[in-house]
């Protein structure tokens, strides 16, 4: 389906809104200094009730609500997948140890929006610019 300006208009409310300040922080937080690949590090590095708790809740539903826009079809996928990479990022992060978060909340639908995207342009970057996807988990993972 073609992208719309409506579409546009949307990926741009979605990119202010990440431009609030607390947000802003907890994005810098999670990309920079959250490093967890089980529930146990995780648990470790945001125990309920600390601030970084509330970082971890803020990025990971913030992409998640972004990411239920494209399900639905609110918000045009090729356009939501093309115009950054953010919401992949985060999703790597959280990928290793999905599954435990999952089953101690028991949630099997946690991050179920943002995990369809991110396999979504996990396919579409390796179709259209192999390697980078591999290069990304590398930044990730050190």
């Amino acid at each position: 389906m073609q992208a719309t300006y409506e579409d546009a208009g949307l990926i741009l409310r979605l990119y202010e809104l990440r431009r609030e300040e607390k947000l802003r922080t907890a994005r810098a937080w999670f990309t920079g200094t959250f490093s967890a690949t089980s529930l146990e590090e995780m648990m470790a590095q945001c125990t309920p009730g600390t601030e970084e708790n509330a970082y971890f809740r803020m990025v990971t539903t913030y992409w998640e609500m972004t990411a239920s826009f494209v399900v639905e079809g609110v918000l045009n996928e090729g356009l939501y997948i093309q115009s950054g990479g953010e919401g992949l990022f985060i999703f790597e992060k959280v990928r290793p140890f999905l599954e435990e978060l999952r089953a101690a909340y028991k949630n099997p639908l946690l991050l179920k929006n943002l995990e369809t995207v991110a396999d979504k342009q996990v396919q579409w970057m390796n179709e259209n610019a192999p390697g980078s996807y591999e290069a990304m988990l590398e930044r990730i993972r050190g």
